[in-house]
């Protein structure tokens, strides 16, 4: 059958209205993101655009069924099974922008695939979340939310010892391996990458904000603007590491995405602000007097903590992953929830009462953000249908009791199997996504522990 229409809702008309206004362009990034949020596809020349948009672009199946290196993993269903067929990807309204900084200039198109027929693909993490936003429309809700953004800024060139080290300044080469948290002076030494980040950002359209100095040598924060849509919060968030990731690249440092790179310093994470607003545009998560928290948030809250065990491997789906999880590291240890405390799962932070959200705060910057809004999302939808009780607040440090809150897994494995068990994630990120994600991380733990690596011959090649 040939589709006569997007399934996507993209149009001829913003293709040829943006080569109208960017004749300068040569070529396009088509960028189709997999369930470990790396981006798939090809450089397509100019004259390849419209019929883009006329008719979309056959991918293989199999590219949202690869593992971290891009190696087919079987057990999705994605390869064989189905001979390895041709789907169609669309374009995503809204998603056509320039890029910053290349020569020849380029330009950047997300993708979402579909099958031949125009039906959605459902082990593309888009639609999974597309899915939790919707639900909720259906109950007459409408979330909106932020993602933050922390990564380091490490040297192309590996220490003495082997490891990894921070970037020496861009500016005119000096070297910290200090802290230098909330250092602004040190925030100068970075500023030519700093504003080719930001000169990226706005060329794409993202309201990229604060830029502070963070808690270990060679890292940062970036905040975004908080957006009504949170598809385009996790558009933004996932756009924007491209964007540091070449704008770093061009600046001769590498911009790392790890949730852990250095054992000694506090890891990177991916914490994500969301509220809910009605259909007249309030804010359900406002209380009548500040600090009289409502059963909206409460129970929302209530639903973050019963799922966040079996979700875990969405908020830390690596196995570096779980390095970050450390007493005092700024990092969750339990799901516990509090008021303006760094040290809980789940934060309200202080500020305007109309501003009200939740933070939420397991995931590494190395999660999908696609499937962690998703799993927010249905987490809250739960807490709100079953009208789940939080518990009491976390006051004082978090990293200390929490022996009443609900067990998660300790460690990579754990978490692969609790994922497996769901029935909760399953519904979260729909039957097939869920498959997908569960088959991909098995087969990644598989191939680590069978690696046999510098860790084991430093513990054991001369003692054993």
């Amino acid at each position: 059958m040939t589709l006569t229409a997007s399934p996507s809702g993209s149009t001829v008309a913003e293709a040829e209205a943006f080569l109208a206004a960017h004749p300068e362009i040569e070529a396009f990034d088509i960028v189709l993101h997999d369930s470990n949020g790396i981006g798939r596809g090809k450089i397509i020349r100019r004259h390849e655009l419209l019929s883009l948009y006329k008719s979309g672009r056959h991918l293989p199946i199999s590219i949202l069924g690869l593992d971290i290196c891009g190696e087919d993993v079987h057990e999705t269903g994605l390869i064989w099974d189905q001979g390895d067929g041709d789907l169609r990807a669309w374009p995503i309204p809204g998603t056509l922008v320039p890029l910053h900084g290349t020569v020849p200039p380029r330009g950047e198109l997300f993708m979402s695939m579909y099958d031949l027929e125009g039906a959605k693909m459902t082990s593309d993490p888009r639609h999974a979340l597309q899915a939790q936003v919707d639900a909720l429309a259906a109950e007459g809700l409408y979330p909106a939310g932020a993602f933050e953004l922390e990564f380091f800024l490490l040297s192309n060139q590996r220490g003495a010892d082997g490891k990894v080290q921070p970037a020496a300044d861009v500016l005119d080469g000096r070297a910290s391996h200090k802290t230098e948290v909330y250092s602004v002076d040190h925030l100068h030494g970075m500023l030519p990458l700093f504003n080719d980040i930001y000169a990226g950002a706005a060329k794409a359209g993202i309201k990229a904000e604060t830029m502070i100095s963070e808690y270990a040598p060679g890292q940062y924060e970036l905040t975004l603007h908080y957006r009504e849509d949170v598809m385009q919060a996790a558009d933004d968030l996932i756009r924007l590491k491209r964007i540091v990731r070449m704008q770093a690249r061009l600046h001769g440092v590498t911009a790392c995405f790890m949730a852990k790179p250095n054992e000694v310093y506090a890891g990177s994470g991916m914490h994500f602000h969301v509220s809910m607003r009605d259909a007249s545009g309030r804010n359900v998560f406002v209380e009548a007097a500040e600090g009289k928290w409502n059963e909206t948030i409460l129970h929302a809250l209530g639903g973050l903590r019963a799922t966040m065990g079996e979700s875990m491997l969405v908020f830390a789906p690596h196995a570096n992953s779980w390095r970050r999880f450390a007493s005092q590291s700024y990092a969750p240890v339990s799901p516990t929830w509090g008021v303006n405390n760094r040290s809980v799962a789940l934060r309200i932070p202080a500020g305007d009462i109309k501003a009200r959200r939740i933070e939420h705060r397991p995931a590494g910057v190395d999660a999908n953000p696609y499937l962690v809004a998703a799993t927010v999302l249905a987490g809250i939808r739960h807490g709100l249908k079953n009208k789940i009780d939080p518990g009491p607040e976390t006051t004082g440090n978090g990293y200390e009791g929490g022996e009443d809150a609900p067990a998660i897994p300790v460690d990579w494995r754990m978490a692969i199997e609790a994922a497996k068990n769901s029935a909760f994630l399953k519904e979260a990120l729909g039957e097939d996504m869920h498959r997908t994600f569960t088959a991909i991380k098995a087969a990644e733990y598989a191939r680590v522990m069978r690696t046999v690596s510098e860790v084991d011959y430093d513990l054991y090649l001369y003692t054993v």
